[in-house]
């Protein structure tokens, strides 16, 4: 993809994900999310970007196999245009963030995605490392269950099967999708080191530190909420019997 081109999928990208949010403004919402209904309508347009770029990640290493063998300059249109698309995601999101919410409750985020739109920009204007990027976007299969949860949540269906199952699957596919995808990518950029330049080290390298870190702490949060919280309140129920 050229210059051109990939602007105007990252633009599109924007604007449709601004249009997805005003869709499902127009949708009925549970009573409990009413009183965040920006929250409801943020996470919502987040499920969708994470259930598109999901199975779009997996589509690009079907339709060419080949990058997989070579992450720095293999890559499709169809890949060079997903790695576009999220960048609009991203953006969008960024800037929904900052005028909707509290620089106080949202600043995680917004450092995420900056590391997020820097390292894949860089990608995408020298098209280089995209297979490397496309790899990075397999963390976008935990966050359809990731998402689902908050979503769940939201409507006050923090308990039975539904979300149990959602839970597990959810715990599952992080420590596949997010923690293992981190470390092979970790290790990759060592092994490849005199493969890749100064620049683009430095920036994969740190954004690697911090996503690591970050997915680190929100899977202690994950399993503390889901699962240690749950054990205690049954136990405590079989001390009372």
């Amino acid at each position: 993809m050229e210059l051109g081109s990939v602007i105007l999928t990252t633009g599109c990208s924007v604007g449709f994900f601004r249009l997805v949010n005003t869709g499902v403004s127009k949708l009925p919402m549970p009573e409990s999310a009413c009183r965040n209904a920006w929250k409801w309508r943020n996470i919502s347009t987040s499920f969708v970007h994470s259930f598109i770029t999901a199975i779009w990640a997996v589509l690009c290493f079907f339709v060419q196999p080949q990058m997989a063998e070579d992450l720095i300059e293999t890559h499709s249109v169809f890949s060079h245009a997903l790695v576009s698309f999220s960048i609009g995601y991203f953006i969008y999101d960024f800037f929904d963030m900052v005028v909707y919410q509290k620089l106080n409750h949202s600043w995680e985020l917004l450092f995420h995605h900056t590391v997020v739109i820097t390292c894949f920009g860089l990608s995408v204007l020298s098209a280089r490392y995209v297979g490397f990027a496309v790899v990075a976007l397999f963390v976008e299969i935990n966050s359809v269950f990731l998402h689902l949860r908050q979503l769940l949540r939201m409507s006050n269906i923090a308990t039975g099967t539904m979300y149990r199952v959602n839970s597990m699957i959810n715990l599952g596919t992080y420590v596949v999708f997010r923690i293992n995808t981190l470390a092979w990518m970790t290790r990759w950029l060592v092994l490849n080191r005199d493969k890749v330049p100064l620049l683009a080290y430095t920036l994969g390298s740190v954004g690697m530190a911090i996503m690591t870190c970050m997915n680190i702490v929100l899977f202690c949060r994950l399993l503390r909420s889901d699962f240690l919280k749950s054990s205690t309140r049954e136990t405590k129920k079989e001390k009372d019997m």
